[in-house]
This record gives structure tokens, C-alpha cells and sequence, in this order.
């Protein structure tokens, strides 16, 4: 296999698709010589196979809206890989939504899955619908025809959407329950549902929670003491809120969270209940904005327009949104003398900039081991619901933490590269063994 020649056949056949097509170039990058030492995995075309969906479902998702006017959003369901289990991925509700982007989370949460250990495959889901100024009954109509157009390709044992951006408990409950009413039955369909109804406890926290799990397994490996250490982190939503309140407890002190207007620098930490609780106040107030935080808290202050990658820190922790950090941003780090960088967003660092820290030794995890936190909770969620029962916050916090440090142990046999581990190739390499050994067992399908 050759790296160049797959992308080339690849980017002829889905031409303008840069996300997917940018997941799929870094995942051949680290796998290419492993790979090229199996060859019944070119025999089998596993390759050829992995790199694209099992299936694809593109729908139309009309709704009405407070005032009668009719609108039509489109709606996409990708079920990228099923060799190690049902399908499993959020659906995401944001404008930003497109085909592009969801194979590209789908193909990254084939592999993320694969590294838990848990037996689940990759797939994602969303729609352009922008749930923002919306009333509540009008995204709970538009959750509801979503659902049923998507109803009849889900299932427990089939594929199991979660929340993702622009869906959130709430949403969950919509959707779960317009399934819930359609199939006439009460399974562990979706993940991320009220605890009223199935939900796992810590969710909400599990990929902040999770993604401080690994940071503090890499400052172990290296001993470097994560309590003392400087934090920047992006976003100001559950998974910014989860990782600044995991950073807080095992003694780290942030300074930053950012929005789309900018970010806040808290020379103090942001590491009391009231300042990490306003966060929540700021995410629920249906502004995307954090430059009220500076009010509330004299000790810090709002840098309008900028990213907090400009900070002199420790740990660098984006947490919003893809290619968030570039190659600037990354320069700009390494001059600062950050130690350690870990994506806890979904692709959170530009492909420039995961070279420059690899090429410069830097300690850099991808976000398929950082954040796998997230989903799984939600596989915890699975086997709660399978098993018709409820486990307490300890329960699940230690088989998260137990996963997170597997995780972590997988990425550095693989990615150790003389005294530096690359967790990048760790990572990859690792989740594309157990994905690639299934399909071989299954055969051609």
C-alpha cells in the first residue's frame, strides 16, 4: 500500500470532502508500514474496504415551525464500520454539518471505538438544522421527523446514536422517544438519555473526565506531575466544563476557556465550584459567547477575537471544535514552552500542526485516544441498559478510568519511537489492528 496512490484513487471519487479526506490521509500515514507487513490485509482489500462507509442514509427532515412556515433541513445517518460491534456515534445537529464532516467523524469513531476495548463500531449522524433560537416545541418537532425517517435503520444491536454539538439530553429524549413510540420498544437504542430513562451517570462529564485520565497517564509515563501545571483550555460546553473540572480535582489550575468571540485568561484558575458552575451558566445561556465571565470575576480578563493558544502554559488542551489549532497556534506553543498537547475535540489540531508537534518530539495525543471517554460512557450506557440496571457515579468513574488507561497502554506499544512516544501512530496503529483483524475473521462482506 502506498499512502499517495489511495488518497489519489480517493480524492478522484469523492472530490471537495477535505475533512474526510484529511482523517483518512493522517490514519494511512501511521499505519502504512504495519500494514505493508500483512499481506492478506492487501489481499483482502481491507484498505480499500475500511477507508469507505458501510452505507450512507441521506434523507429530507421537514418540520413547522411556531409560526407554520414549513422548513427542510437535510439530514445524513453514516454507518462507517460494523466489523467489531453495532454501529456507534453522535449525531450531530449544527449549519457546519455535511457529508464531509461525517464521514470524517465517522471513520475517526471507528477507530476510537476500537481502542476502548468495547465491542462497538463507527458511524455518526446529523443534520444543518441550527438549534440555537429555537423555541423547545420547535426542536422537539424537528427532532421527532428526524427520527422518523431514521427509526427503521437503528436499533440495540444495530447502531446506537449518542448526543454530539447541537444535541443534548434534550434532544436525546426527543428522538428517543418519537423511537421509542415507532418500534414499540424500550431499548438502549441512543446513548446520552435523562437518568429518569436509561441514562448512565458522569455522562455529561465523561469526555472531559476521561480525556484528564489520559493527560495525567502521559505526565505519568514521562513523570511529569500533572498537579502544579498550567492548563489552557478551549470551548466553554460540557466537554470544556468536564476536562477544567477533572483538571481542577487532580490539582492542575486552568486559566482559559474561549468562545467564538474570543477568551478568557483567569490568572487565579479558573478552580472554584462558582467559576467552574457559571461555566454551565454561559453554555445554557443560549449566547456562544464567554466575555460575560470577565464581569462576573474581576480576576480575569476577556481577550476579544483571539485564541488562548497565545497563553504561556503547561498543557494545551483544545476542547471545541475541528482544526482549531493550527500551525501558528502550534509555534506559538513550542516557543511558549508548552509540555504537553492533547486534543480532546474531535480532530481539534490542523495536520500541519500535528506534524510540527511529532517532527519536534513535542507530547501530542490525537483525539481518538484523548476523548474516547465520551463514547465510552455511552457503551457503559449500553451494557447498563442491556442488563436493565443502574450503576452509581464510582462504578462508572472506575470503569472509565480503567479504560482511558488501557487506552493510554495501547498507544504507547505501538507509538513508542526510541525515549518519545508518538501516540499519534500509537493510536492508529492500535485501533486499526483490532478493526482490521475482525474484517479478516469475517471475511469479504
Amino acid at each position: 500500500m502506498r499512502v499517495n496512490d489511495v488518497m489519489t484513487q480517493l480524492e478522484a471519487k469523492h472530490p471537495g470532502e477535505s475533512e474526510y479526506l484529511q482523517a483518512v490521509r493522517e490514519v494511512l500515514v501511521s499505519i502504512e508500514d504495519v500494514y505493508n507487513q500483512h499481506p492478506e490485509f492487501e489481499k483482502a482489500g481491507i484498505i480499500e474496504r475500511i477507508v469507505e462507509p458501510d452505507r450512507v442514509f441521506t434523507f429530507r427532515v421537514p418540520w413547522v415551525d411556531d409560526n407554520g412556515k414549513v422548513h427542510v433541513n437535510i439530514g445524513y445517518r453514516v454507518q462507517f464500520n460494523g466489523a467489531i460491534g453495532p454501529y456507534k456515534g453522535g449525531i450531530r445537529f449544527h449549519p457546519s454539518v455535511s457529508l464531509s464532516s461525517l464521514k470524517f467523524l465517522g471513520f475517526e469513531q471507528t477507530f476510537k471505538n476500537a481502542l476502548t476495548t468495547l465491542p462497538m463500531g463507527g458511524g455518526k449522524g446529523g443534520s444543518d438544522f441550527a438549534p440555537k433560537g429555537r423555541s423547545q416545541a420547535e426542536i422537539m418537532r424537528f427532532c421527532q421527523s428526524f427520527v422518523m425517517e431514521l427509526w427503521r435503520v437503528i436499533g440495540p444491536d444495530t447502531d446506537v446514536p449518542a448526543g454530539d454539538i447541537g444535541v443534548g439530553a434534550r434532544e436525546v429524549g426527543y428522538m428517543y422517544g418519537m423511537y421509542k413510540k415507532l418500534a414499540r420498544e424500550h431499548t438502549g437504542t441512543f446513548t446520552g438519555k435523562g437518568l429518569s430513562f436509561g441514562g448512565s451517570k458522569l455522562r455529561p462529564e465523561a469526555t472531559g473526565f476521561g480525556a484528564l485520565y489520559f493527560v495525567q497517564k502521559m505526565c505519568d509515563e514521562f513523570h511529569i506531575g500533572l498537579r502544579g501545571k498550567t492548563v489552557a483550555v478551549s470551548g466553554f460546553g460540557n466537554v470544556a466544563w468536564g476536562a477544567v473540572t477533572k483538571a481542577t480535582e487532580l490539582g492542575a489550575k486552568v486559566v482559559t476557556i474561549s468562545g467564538p468571540d474570543g477568551y478568557i485568561y483567569d490568572e487565579e484558575g479558573i478552580n472554584t465550584p462558582e467559576k467552574i458552575e457559571y461555566m454551565l451558566e454561559l453554555r445554557n445561556s443560549g449566547e456562544d459567547i464567554v466575555a460575560p465571565y470577565a464581569d462576573e470575576f474581576p480576576s480575569a480578563k476577556f481577550y476579544p477575537g483571539k485564541k488562548p493558544w497565545e497563553c504561556k502554559v503547561d498543557i494545551a488542551l483544545p476542547c471545541a471544535i475541528q482544526n482549531e489549532l493550527n500551525l501558528e497556534d502550534a509555534k506559538q506553543l513550542k516557543s511558549n514552552g508548552v509540555i504537553l498537547v492533547a486534543e480532546v475535540s474531535n480532530m481539534g489540531c490542523t495536520s500541519e500542526a500535528v506534524d510540527f508537534f511529532t517532527e519536534n518530539e513535542m507530547l501530542f495525543a490525537p483525539g481518538k485516544a484523548v476523548n474516547a471517554g465520551g463514547v465510552a460512557c455511552s457503551g457503559l450506557e449500553m451494557t447498563q441498559n442491556a442488563m436493565h440496571l443502574s450503576w452509581d457515579n464510582d462504578e462508572v468513574d472506575r470503569w472509565l478510568r480503567q479504560i482511558m488507561n488501557n487506552i493510554h497502554q495501547q498507544c504507547a506499544a505501538y507509538g513508542k519511537e526510541g525515549d518519545y512516544i508518538n501516540y499519534v501512530k500509537g493510536a492508529n496503529i492500535a485501533g486499526f489492528m483490532k478493526v482490521a483483524d475482525a474484517m479478516m475473521a469475517q471475511g469479504v462482506v
